[in-house]
């Protein structure tokens, strides 16, 4: 199959580095950072563009929100050609300190979530490439960001992450919790490519605030907002880096 059924690519359509949002909006939130953008297809949850950004070829494709549409984008975008998967996107803190506004690099991610465990056991672990992990923390470093480096997790069922979950997340010294990285991260290490992840914190779980909690009627708080354009750079940065 040349033209991918979901993202309606093919072999020869994009860069070999792919910055994985979840908001399709956010798709073009990325591309307005960059010295050229074209939107190749816009179908379900997934919006793709291919942009150039400090004279290298990137490709932005949004995930939509889950580790099932993140695999989906994971595994078409592997089949044309992407070497590379840099998430990027949001996160709740999951340990006191971590402020709204500040950047989570990940390590590596705990599989709270199903899609992976089709594809292999919970034991096999979802971690970040040694590469992508190490251009995201330069290019963080360098962006002066208040940057956080270690593990996630990664979990499915947003409305059902109770009191008790949260306080085993925080117990293991897990940073922050999200909905894709475990995924993208064993989705790439099974086809020998590379993975990582950068994201915004929008709320603290441990602190009693979360997204969707503002005056503003949005959806991140104002801090989160702003630092997300920083998150992007940072990126973005480390895609010039591989």
């Amino acid at each position: 199959m040349a033209k991918q059924p979901h993202l309606l690519v093919e072999p020869g359509d994009l860069a070999d580095v792919a910055l994985l949002p979840g908001d399709p909006d956010r798709v073009d939130r990325i591309a307005g950072h960059c010295e050229s953008a074209t939107t190749l297809t816009d179908n379900r949850e997934y919006r793709v563009v291919q942009a150039t950004y400090g004279g290298r070829p990137v490709t932005v494709c949004s995930t939509g929100v889950g580790s099932p549409s993140a695999a989906i984008a994971v595994e078409e975008l592997a089949a044309v050609g992407v070497e590379t998967f840099l998430r990027v996107g949001t996160c709740g803190a999951l340990q006191a300190g971590i402020g709204v506004g500040d950047t989570i690099v990940a390590t590596g991610a705990a599989k709270d979530e199903g899609t992976t465990g089709r594809y292999e056991a919970d034991t096999v672990p979802a971690v970040a490439s040694y590469d992508a992990l190490s251009a995201l923390v330069a290019a963080a470093e360098a962006d002066a960001a208040t940057v956080h480096v270690g593990p996630i997790a990664t979990d499915d069922a947003f409305y059902a992450e109770t009191d008790a979950y949260v306080r085993d997340w925080e117990a293991a010294g897990l940073l922050a919790v999200e909905m894709e990285a475990a995924a993208i991260f064993s989705l790439a290490r099974r086809k020998g490519l590379a993975a990582g992840a950068v994201c915004t914190v929008d709320g603290n779980l441990i602190e009693g605030t979360k997204k969707g909690e503002t005056d503003e009627n949005e959806e991140l708080p104002s801090e989160a907002r702003d630092n997300v354009e920083r998150t992007i750079d940072i990126a973005l940065e480390a895609a010039t880096r591989l």
